[in-house]
């Protein structure tokens, strides 16, 4: 907008103030968030996975997420 223009523009009242609605936008909230945790890996074993592409975490996870969970050792 130019300068001049904006002499064109009607005042803010309090009630176009209060018919105001705000967006936050971005992505919406998931119900099942994932969660972040730090996982040191051999730097062939990350290279391997990013030369697959965009998307390469996210197919990581899915990979992880098919595999069986070890069991807890018993006894001591």
């Amino acid at each position: 907008m130019k300068p001049h223009e904006y002499k064109e523009l009607p005042e803010l009242t309090d009630a176009m103030l209060a018919r105001a609605v705000v967006s936050k936008g971005g992505r919406p909230r998931s119900s099942n968030p994932r969660q972040l945790i730090s996982l040191r890996l051999p730097p062939e074993v990350i290279e391997s996975w990013r030369s697959t592409g965009p998307g390469w975490q996210t197919r990581m996870a899915e990979r992880l997420a098919k595999v069986p969970a070890p069991r807890a050792k018993r006894g001591a």
